[in-house]
């Protein structure tokens, strides 16, 4: 048998992109001429208008130049801007596409090309065969041992070991991955950090989950969303409505005696048309995709994005969600008679040799209450934690015995049933959702050890900030109601759903989407896949089964529940940033609509000269400024485009407000300065 050569785990896809990389920016500007092909262009109608309207201005204004007719220069100088103004839309869209397919190759660098230990005798691990990776068919068993690449997706059947996922996820420490359970999918391009794995292939060469990765970060099957949508319809009503005033200019031209040529008007249809979100809005989208993907969120679609923004409800499973999933001492509460410090002392004797994370939070509360820390373990005997005595302790070298466990095998330990004392603290943990873990020295009781599953520091304070969003949070458990309830309180949620099962899941949902809301929940179990597949946003965990994962819309590659908040606030900054940037260019357009007509009518009309605040040198240089600043706004708003408009929870009254004084009143003010700033250099150019 021979050696398997291993590749090399790449950097985390995750990893950062800087706004203005060089070689993004490159690319990008190659990219902006090669979509200039009209089929390309026709899927942005305003942005194909302008396209149009610049091969009308070119051949104007080479028949001007042929014809040496006055306007020549003024009018290759226009054609020039059209001409940029496409090319600076498609650039923005570019720009964004790049980032997507940086993180692709850094997706498609994690690719394995190690060869597969394929098992000719599936009993026997010892026999194999190395196959390359594009032999490998979907059923076949391969042997991953220690130190190998896994190469393709598959499904651990025996084994089990520790998985370094780091070149996919970004996160450094292994996980755990065995048969069975919702911890039995592997993803190819990981690598085995210890013990040996049985796998059965899953998926073929070019079909696996990095590749399916690999396709939706590149964004090459991005479809619009239904808010991109109506945002086209909305852009296309408008650029007809400004198409109907500029041809109507003539009319009242004629009427005053006034010739305003072709050009010129074509010019001013292009300055007063939607142009700046028109060439952002891809973007936009893009970009929103791409801020998930550094989360180390991969969405299938924008759609989930955009609806990530609009989610109404958020279901959220208690355990690793809400709270840490491992219950911890909490506090040591002690029979009248014993002291906090002797019941601490004996608790921490008695759990010195536990691993469990039950026993070692002991161990830790003993030490940050008491300074419990160094205990010398010569001469003790350990009794290990069974599920037949449930119970665990250490024998001292003097003979003394101490034992913690579960109050009934406490009880019948010592001989004689629970004083009124004790039966009222064990009670009142019980009812609090806690764990009661008794402790005894010899035949006498000294206390209980309170165990509680620990509500994660920060969360409730998550939970008011996605309240003040208009989202409701319902925590899903399968504990009992009473404990629910006493997790769900402190924890700050609005509502519950105790006793959970992947039936009673599935119709909360559908409740809540029956009474017109957007609903979003997170799972990895194959029972969790008719819950995520019928949210409206269902984000799945990598480590989960691969049924939750075709179910999810969203895959979270870190596997960390509580992602989806962050989810939710990046759907929330897409929706506010086409949102204001959408302001902003409608605002644009108005202010640009008053400051060219008085400069081109001032002369015929001399009423107009009062709307005349900018001061226009020539009606040329007018045609010529607003030409000029239509293009390079679009170049000046791509970082935010690509960055996002900030986001601050807040009630969608003062949400507008803000976007109307910050990118309305900026879209009304900025044209006028940035239009008389460049009449200033054309004037002083003398470029008309």
């Amino acid at each position: 048998m021979t050696q398997i050569p291993n590749t090399t785990p790449a950097p985390s896809p995750a990893a950062e992109i800087g706004l203005f990389d060089g070689r993004i920016l490159r690319a990008a500007a190659l990219q902006a001429f090669a979509k200039l092909d009209p089929r390309g262009l026709v899927r942005n109608p305003v942005i194909f208008v302008t396209a149009l309207v610049a091969v009308l201005a070119t051949i104007l204004a080479a028949r001007e130049v042929a014809g040496g007719g006055v306007n020549a220069f003024i009018g290759v100088q226009i054609a020039i801007w059209l001409w940029f103004t496409v090319l600076f839309a498609n650039f923005a869209e570019a720009v964004a596409e790049g980032r997507g397919k940086a993180r692709a190759d850094a997706f498609r660098a994690t690719r394995s090309n190690a060869r597969a230990k394929v098992l000719t005798e599936r009993t026997r691990r010892d026999v194999w065969q190395a196959k390359d990776i594009d032999d490998v068919a979907i059923d076949d068993i391969i042997l991953v041992e220690a130190g190998d690449t896994i190469p393709t997706d598959g499904e651990v059947i025996e084994g089990v070991a520790s998985v370094d996922e780091s070149a996919i996820t970004g996160e450094s420490a292994p996980v755990i991955r065995e048969s069975g359970g919702d911890r039995s999918s592997v993803t190819g391009g990981t690598r085995l950090v210890s013990d040996w794995l049985v796998v059965r292939v899953t998926a073929r060469q070019g079909e696996t989950f990095l590749d399916r990765m690999i396709a939706l970060v590149e964004g090459a099957k991005r479809q619009k969303t239904p808010n991109e949508i109506a945002l086209d319809i909305l852009l296309a009503g408008l650029t007809l409505v400004f198409l109907f005033v500029v041809v109507t200019l003539p009319v009242f031209a004629s009427w005053s005696n006034t010739e305003i040529p072709v050009i010129y008007l074509a010019a001013l249809f292009i300055t007063l048309i939607p142009t700046t979100i028109g060439g952002l809005l891809s973007a936009i989208g893009i970009a929103g995709m791409d801020r998930l993907v550094k989360a180390n969120v991969v969405a299938k679609s924008g759609r989930a994005v955009e609806a990530a923004g609009d989610i109404d409800v958020l279901l959220l499973d208690k355990t690793g969600t809400i709270t840490f999933g491992n219950r911890m001492a909490d506090a040591f509460e002690p029979v009248p008679g014993v002291t906090d410090r002797e019941l601490a002392e004996a608790a921490c004797l008695a759990s010195l040799a536990d691993d469990t994370p039950e026993g070692k939070s002991i161990v830790d509360l003993a030490a940050r209450k008491f300074g419990i820390s160094q205990v010398d373990r010569a001469g003790m005997t350990f009794v290990p934690f069974t599920a037949q005595t449930r119970m665990s302790g250490v024998d001292l070298t003097d003979g003394t015995a101490i034992r913690k466990g579960a109050s009934d095998a406490m009880l019948r330990l010592v001989g004689r049933p629970a004083d009124a004392a004790l039966d009222a603290i064990v009670r009142r943990i019980a009812m609090s959702g806690g764990t009661p873990l008794v402790v005894a020295r010899g035949d006498r009781i000294l206390g209980v050890v309170h165990l509680k599953d620990i509500v994660k520091p920060g969360i409730r304070e998550r939970f008011a900030e996605l309240r003040r969003m208009g989202i409701r949070t319902v925590m899903i458990t399968g504990d009992n109601p009473l404990t629910a309830a006493a997790i769900a309180a402190e924890a700050g949620v609005d509502d519950f759903l105790a006793e959970a099962t992947p039936e009673r899941k599935l119709e909360l949902i559908r409740k809540e989407q029956a009474e017109g809301r957007l609903v979003a929940m997170c799972g990895d179990g194959s029972n969790d896949a008719p819950a995520l597949a019928q949210a409206d946003v269902g984000v799945a965990m990598n480590s989960g089964t691969p049924a939750a994962k075709e179910a999810g819309n969203l895959i979270d590659l870190d596997s960390d529940p509580t992602k989806l908040i962050e989810i939710v606030l990046v759907g929330k900054q897409l929706l506010i940033s086409r949102g204001a940037l959408t302001t902003f260019s409608i605002a644009n357009d108005v202010a640009k609509y008053f400051a060219i007509l008085p400069a081109l009518f001032g002369t015929a009309y001399p009423g107009l000269a009062v709307l005349d605040v900018m001061g226009l040198g020539t009606p040329q240089s007018a045609i010529l400024s607003a030409i000029i600043f239509n293009a390079l706004v679009i170049v000046a708003l791509i970082p935010i485009a690509l960055k996002g408009v900030s986001y601050v929870p807040s009630s969608a009254s003062a949400l507008l407000t803000r976007n109307l004084t910050i990118y309305g009143l900026g879209g009304l003010i900025v044209p006028f300065i940035g239009i008389k700033a460049i009449d200033i250099i054309v004037d002083l150019l003398r470029l008309a």
